[in-house]
């Protein structure tokens, strides 16, 4: 949240709704400027290597130690493809194949978006970046559930195994209390 205006420096900025807006937002009185406070987009991949998955356990806040599919924030001036992409290689050291979106996974109590890609591992060359302790492959019966922190990431996991058992692929659009699941054909 901006505490001045970023365009002419003017403080405060006021909460009101703007002129043909439906949101309230926060707004300078001195230049007209409007600070959007738009959801964050998460970029990922959901990457199998015979019949396992890899995940990551966090080496940093929030909840260290727990695991994670690699993902991060998007970057400006990149594609989700690219920040999907990036995200895994930082957090891996594992170059992919992006192969098609997986899934779009609204969570509204955090302002949050991902965006989860099917991956195929092309090399794995380098050691993991910082952010992460450890990298390793489980097989669906030995991923470690309760240490999977985030929710989203949970489900991802359980409708992609259950859609592996079957052998078809859908596209998942929703958020943590419904959604729907398009199969391409």
């Amino acid at each position: 949240m901006a505490l001045f205006c970023p365009r002419c420096g003017h403080s405060p900025l006021a909460h009101r709704i703007p002129a043909g807006d439906t949101h309230e937002r926060l707004c300078c009185s001195a230049c007209g400027y409007i600070d959007y406070d738009n959801p964050k987009v998460i970029a990922g991949a959901i990457i199998e290597e015979q019949g396992q998955l890899l995940l990551c356990q966090r080496g940093i806040p929030p909840r260290v130690g727990t695991w994670t599919l690699p993902a991060g924030f998007m970057e400006r001036g990149e594609s989700v493809e690219e920040a999907a992409y990036r995200e895994v290689w930082e957090e891996t050291g594992i170059q992919t194949d992006i192969l098609s979106p997986y899934s779009i996974f609204s969570v509204p109590p955090t302002n949050e978006l991902y965006i989860i890609y099917r991956a195929r591992l092309r090399e794995w060359t380098e050691a993991p970046g910082h952010e992460t302790l450890a990298v390793r492959w489980f097989a669906p019966e030995e991923i470690p559930w309760e240490e999977i922190f985030y929710p989203a990431i949970r489900q991802i996991l359980e409708r992609y195994i259950d859609e592996n058992a079957g052998g078809s692929y859908g596209i998942y659009t929703g958020s943590m209390e419904r959604g729907t699941i398009h199969f391409m054909r």
